[in-house]
């Protein structure tokens, strides 16, 4: 089912991250690639979409065009598509954030079905964790984002509405999770 490719991606995604932790809670952020790994599969992904689980941040995060090149010689085309498709900007620290969110979102209407379930598990980790230190920590846990609490609940509300119109499998388990989180913002 999975071959050594997606052990080297593993490692990689480890190297890539180990100096990185979550926001908030603190662990290290290889624990939020393994997630979304971990949700890809049960979801029904294959070797190449868990694969890109794993590197979904790392263009994001760990260097641009360079590291999507990477990627490519590593795992291939489609993983590299998945991972740039899962990206909002390679460089994030040129576009304001509400001009990329608004951008990623609309995207989603045409986003491959391949990177769609990347995606989805993605932004389905993430929603948990909101709403687990939201109940643990109450309203602060907004000052950890950029956009505070009405753009974060706002992006998160538009996550839902696009993945779910789109049917991706995680979207339903997407959507309880985002409406648990505007009913105790």
């Amino acid at each position: 089912m999975l071959t050594d490719r997606f052990d080297d991606a593993l490692t990689l995604a480890a190297r890539l991250h180990r100096s990185q932790s979550r926001k908030g809670s603190g662990a290290p952020y290889i624990s939020h690639l393994m997630a979304v790994c971990a949700l890809v599969l049960e979801y029904g992904g294959d070797e190449d979409q868990a694969i890109a689980g794993l590197l979904h941040d790392a263009v994001e995060d760990q260097g641009g065009a360079a590291m999507l090149a990477e990627i490519e010689a590593a795992f291939g085309p489609r993983v590299a598509r998945m991972v740039r498709e899962c990206s909002d900007a390679e460089d994030q620290s040129r576009i304001p954030w509400r001009t990329r969110k608004e951008d990623y979102l609309t995207g989603l209407a045409t986003k491959s079905a391949d990177a769609l379930l990347v995606t989805a598990c993605d932004k389905l980790h993430n929603a948990t964790a909101i709403l687990e230190d939201l109940r643990r920590h109450g309203p602060e846990v907004w000052d950890r984002f950029t956009a505070g609490r009405d753009g974060t609940l706002w992006y998160y509300d538009g996550l839902a509405r696009a993945i779910t119109a789109r049917d991706a499998a995680p979207a339903p388990r997407l959507a309880r999770t985002v409406a648990a989180i505007l009913d105790e913002a």
